[in-house]
């Protein structure tokens, strides 16, 4: 989508920004004023606070910039992946269209690890995360857990890359390695905690999603077969010999699987499996132990 009108370098940022928004409105995108204010700052490298504060500065040689980041944005492109990277647990991280977009719904997985090891924070833990794509929960767990080592898996190559550079970005690939696997094949334990962020949309409800997910993140992350719950039959079971006694298995889970997802890690014997909700009160983690403690 063309911007009209295209902003100038004598357009002044409420302009910019009164604009911006109609034509976002027009794009069917949600809360078409906070996108607004997030695309101009992201264009211009100011923080919103500034923006509003010196709403009648121009834009200046930063228009052309704002104007491709408007239209891609008007197009449904995640600002996230124009900018090419995303903040997750307090770390940026790169992304790019090899790796699934990190959602903030995902740092609940963050959340229970550190709830369920808290009184383990100082042990050199094992980690392992499967389907690590960008590497956001491999590193947010291994800010956390400052004596941790890690690996992460993925069966993309590209993914693999992007996991590792992040790693080294956030200063951990000392602790951790991003190898390309399929799922726990080649993988030795034992481990103090899984963590997985799988495929979990049934195939059929892919062409339904938002554009800026259908559109934008690889199929090969969303795409959780027939029923969405693909990945958890492999994940599961192949999991229950790389734990430890004491160790978790925490993942991701979709809308209404949480009934079936417990059901799969009890028949795979995990003894002690339930599920954590995330901010907005929805079933979003499966947390399972081989043995109860």
């Amino acid at each position: 989508m063309t911007i009209r009108p295209a902003p100038k370098a004598s357009t002044c940022r409420a302009e910019a920004l009164a604009n911006l928004t109609q034509t976002f409105e027009l794009s069917g995108i949600e809360n078409p004023g906070r996108e607004a204010r997030l695309s101009i700052s992201a264009a211009l490298g100011v923080s919103q606070v500034a923006l509003i504060a010196a709403p009648g500065e121009p834009l200046g040689s930063a228009a052309w910039r704002v104007q491709e980041f408007a239209e891609r944005r008007a197009g449904r492109e995640p600002l996230s992946r124009i900018v090419g990277s995303r903040e997750f647990w307090g770390l940026t991280l790169a992304i790019s269209p090899h790796v699934l977009d990190p959602r903030p719904e995902t740092e609940s997985i963050v959340d229970v690890a550190l709830a369920i090891f808290a009184n383990r924070r100082d042990e050199p833990l094992r980690i392992l995360d499967l389907g690590v794509g960008s590497g956001a929960l491999i590193c947010a767990l291994l800010a956390e857990f400052a004596d941790a080592r890690g690996v992460g898996v993925d069966i993309s190559i590209e993914a693999a890359k992007i996991a590792r550079a992040n790693l080294e970005a956030c200063g951990l690939s000392r602790r951790a390695e991003a190898r390309v696997g399929d799922w726990t094949r080649d993988i030795e334990g034992p481990f103090d905690l899984i963590v997985s962020n799988p495929p979990y949309i049934p195939t059929a409800d892919l062409p339904r999603l938002p554009p800026e997910v259908r559109d934008f993140d690889p199929w090969l992350a969303l795409d959780g077969g027939l029923d969405g719950l693909a990945a958890f039959r492999r994940i599961l079971p192949e999991s229950m010999s790389l734990l430890t006694p004491r160790g978790w298995l925490l993942a991701e889970l979709g809308a209404r699987q949480a009934g079936d997802v417990t059901a799969i890690a009890k028949q795979c014997g995990f003894s002690n499996a339930s599920t954590y909700k995330d901010l907005r009160g929805l079933d979003r983690v499966l947390a399972a132990q081989p043995q109860s403690q």
